[in-house]
């Protein structure tokens, strides 16, 4: 299931999200982009880390999809200077405007999913008054 779907309530798939279950969905994100970033074989960077992005099992244990922006961080490199490719409101200022990628950019969309996870609204969306 597509985590968005339980978090923003779209269509019929309402999930009761308490608590401890936003806290678990959190932490299993951030095991998840800890372990592309610093225990895979090959360090991974996603670039596009977002609540959509997420999918849910059958137990709401959060599992990172979408690779398909997804490059390789070359370990002797400080950062890597790319295209930009993403979602806006994800992405890390320094990529967005200057190219300029590393692990980071991942934990900064993290950061902005986190918020989603804990106010139930799309960061998207959202329009001051």
């Amino acid at each position: 299931m597509k985590f968005a779907r339980a978090l923003f309530r779209h269509e019929n798939n309402q999930l009761n999200l308490d608590w401890p279950t936003r806290l678990k969905i959190c932490i299993g994100i951030a095991r998840g982009l800890a372990f592309l970033h610093e225990e895979s074989r090959l360090k991974i960077v996603h670039r596009d880390i977002k609540a959509t992005n997420v999918l849910l099992d059958g137990n709401l244990n959060p599992k990172i999809s979408d690779f398909g922006l997804a490059r390789l961080d070359e370990e002797e490199k400080s950062h890597i200077s790319t295209r930009v490719a993403g979602t806006i409101g994800y992405m890390a200022p320094e990529y967005a405007l200057w190219g300029y990628l590393t692990d980071k950019a991942d934990v900064y969309s993290f950061g902005v999913v986190a918020l989603e996870i804990i106010s139930g609204k799309n960061s998207n969306n959202y329009m001051p008054s």
